[in-house]
């Protein structure tokens, strides 16, 4: 009986030590073998804190008591294995190793490496054996990973195996359970994490697996043929920590038809990447549909884009116009030494998109094209944005960022619009255009429109009819950037016969308004020469002589000088003429001016005109 119990209590320890070791952030292999008079190598993990990194790493056997130190990398050696053991610590990797050579048998039991103090630090278990051969068992590869992030493994098993099942199991109390195979069999709790790819020569294969969980830890096998019958195997130790420096964000993504998805993705902005990538997860594989090198699938042109901000280690992938067919899980992938891949999943919901348009607009070459987006009231302090899309991105033509200092009282989401107008589109302006919003950095919802521009160009001077929209070109009508306009909706027509009747207003009105200004300077001036003109007649002559035309010598050829005073000059006429000498002529004393009535001024202009009226009659004969 008592027997029993401690079989049983040594059980209870051996599982209790096991539990600890899987939960401790240090990782190591569970068991190593090695030759006798060979030597073994053990290597062990921990996570890249700066603690972690310049903290003393240790190795230890376990006694009855505690756990007495072999080496460490403060320089300790134990007597016993003096010239046999080494430790070496990469810090910028997390791995230190140990290796043990001149192995004898009583270097067989169980050990411990770890970090920081023996018996009070982060350790991990780990059992040596000596073996007399000739053969020592295949160690299982160790795969240190944290919390979310992915591994890459890679399995070999020859040409014979060229067609026989390839698959991965993870080990259980009862056997190994499938996990993913090449006939297409997914375990449902890595659907969508996992991903089996056939290499090119025969007997390969890769495996892939992302957005790693705590339960994932575990002892897996990849082989070829079927677990526990024919084939081969390779036992894999994947061991998930959860220190993480790295931000997941949502895993679970929702969208409707129609509508459009923002998701980001993150890595490690330390990291030496090259390629980031999205792909849709498929059971026999994952299809590419863009990169940050402008790669993408042609289905996808105008309603996707991928835009890479490095310095916060984040890629953010924009999906619009879904459909059911895009609901699924997809990858955010990257590629380089610290390689990470996450796992997003896509559910298509009921409901209708937030930001709402047309989707197709043509129009003819030369015509002004406005191009509306509404958007709700959640989006109002949200800055809103229009860009034409190309593969390598989508550039902004413009954007509104809206007052956020008055207070909002009300929202009429029927006259929240933003416009993008073209005062004359060109050929070059065809293609897709997005309207979107983003807040503090991050995209939003998009709606996509094509523009199609076809036929010939309208003249320059023909009159556009969406006269009531300002020209936002200036200096480069032929960029789409430069003749974009965001236009508050209150400044658009309501509809085409109100435009045409503002386009004939703006042109008669000036016109009427011209033509009166003449009609009334041409009666004013008329009135006033009539009333002051008489009528003669002469013979056969009959004309309109003004009588102002003799009220003044001056203006009229009387005075010849024009810089000599008036007293100096001598006046024609009869009665009035007098003769004034040269002098001062401000103390000359002012002549009395004889005023002439009006018949006088009358027979004087007679007499003139008979004079001019007899030359003429004289010239003609």
């Amino acid at each position: 009986m008592t027997f029993l119990v401690f079989i049983f209590l040594l059980s209870l320890f051996q599982a209790e030590s096991a539990r600890i070791s899987s939960s401790s952030p240090i990782f190591g292999p569970r068991q190593v073998t090695g030759l006798l008079g060979g030597s073994v190598t053990v290597k062990c993990f921990y996570p890249r804190t700066s603690v972690n990194r310049h903290d003393r790493k240790y190795w230890c056997k376990e006694s009855t008591r505690q756990c007495v130190t072999v080496i460490s990398s403060s320089g300790y050696t134990a007597q016993d294995f003096t010239g046999r053991a080494t430790i070496t610590d990469f810090p910028e990797q997390g791995i230190f190793t140990i290796e043990i050579s001149k192995l004898v048998e009583k270097d067989i039991g169980f050990y411990k490496c770890g970090i920081g103090l023996v018996n009070r630090g982060l350790s991990f278990r780990v059992k040596l054996d000596v073996s007399k051969g000739p053969n020592v068992p295949e160690e299982a590869e160790l795969y240190y990973i944290e919390l979310g992030g992915s591994v890459t493994i890679n399995c070999a098993f020859g040409t014979e195996y060229g067609s026989e099942r390839k698959y991965m199991c993870k080990m259980g109390e009862i056997g190994c359970s499938n996990v993913i195979d090449t006939y297409g069999n997914v375990n449902e709790n890595y659907k969508g994490r996992v991903l089996l790819s056939p290499q090119e020569l025969d007997g390969s294969f890769s495996l892939y697996m992302t957005q790693l969980r705590k339960e994932d830890s575990g002892v897996y096998l990849c082989g070829a043929g079927a677990y526990g019958e024919k084939g081969e195997s390779k036992e894999l130790d994947v061991h998930v920590y959860q220190e993480t420096s790295v931000p997941q964000g949502p895993h679970v993504i929702n969208g409707v038809i129609g509508g459009s998805v923002s998701v980001e993705c993150h890595y490690d902005p330390r990291g030496n990447y090259t390629i980031k990538y999205w792909c849709k997860w498929r059971k026999n594989g994952c299809n590419q549909l863009i990169t940050n090198l402008a790669s993408m699938t042609d289905s996808y042109e105008g309603r996707i884009v991928l835009h890479d901000n490095p310095e916060n280690g984040t890629f953010t992938v924009i999906m619009n116009q879904l459909t059911a067919g895009d609901a699924g899980y997809y990858w955010c992938m990257t590629d380089g030494d610290m390689e990470r891949k996450s796992t997003k999943e896509l559910k298509i919901i009921d409901g209708q998109p937030g930001l709402t348009g047309p989707k197709q607009i043509d129009a003819v070459i030369g015509t002004r094209v406005t191009i509306p987006c509404s958007y709700p009231c959640k989006y109002y302090s949200y800055q809103k944005y229009w860009c034409k899309w190309r593969n390598t991105g989508c550039q902004t033509l413009i954007s509104s960022e809206q007052n956020q200092t008055g207070l909002v009282v009300n929202c009429d989401k029927e006259k929240r619009t933003l416009y993008l107008t073209f005062d004359q589109v060109i050929q070059a302006d065809q293609g897709w255009y997005w309207c979107g919003v983003s807040h503090s950095g991050h995209y939003g919802e998009t709606m996509a429109v094509f523009l199609t521009v076809n036929g010939d160009a309208i003249p320059p001077n023909t009159k556009s009819e969406d006269a009531n929209i300002s020209n936002t070109g200036s200096e480069n009508s032929n960029d789409p950037q430069n003749r974009g306009g965001v236009i508050d909706d209150n400044s658009l027509p309501s509809s085409p016969e109100h435009d045409s009747s503002k386009v004939i207003l703006s042109v008669l009105l000036p016109i009427a308004a011209v033509c009166l200004l003449l009609a009334t300077v041409f009666v004013v001036v008329k009135f006033r020469l009539l009333k002051r003109t008489d009528l003669v007649s002469v013979g056969s002559y009959r004309t309109n002589i003004s009588l102002s035309e003799f009220e003044n010598s001056r203006d009229y050829g009387a005075k010849d000088n024009v810089g000599i005073h008036d007293a100096q000059e001598t006046q024609l006429g009869g009665v009035d003429e007098f003769i004034t000498t040269p002098g001062n002529a401000e103390g000359a004393e002012e002549p009395p001016k004889v005023k002439r009535g009006s018949k006088e001024e009358a027979d004087i202009a007679y007499s003139t005109f008979l004079l001019q009226a007899n030359k003429v009659a004289q010239g003609e004969a």
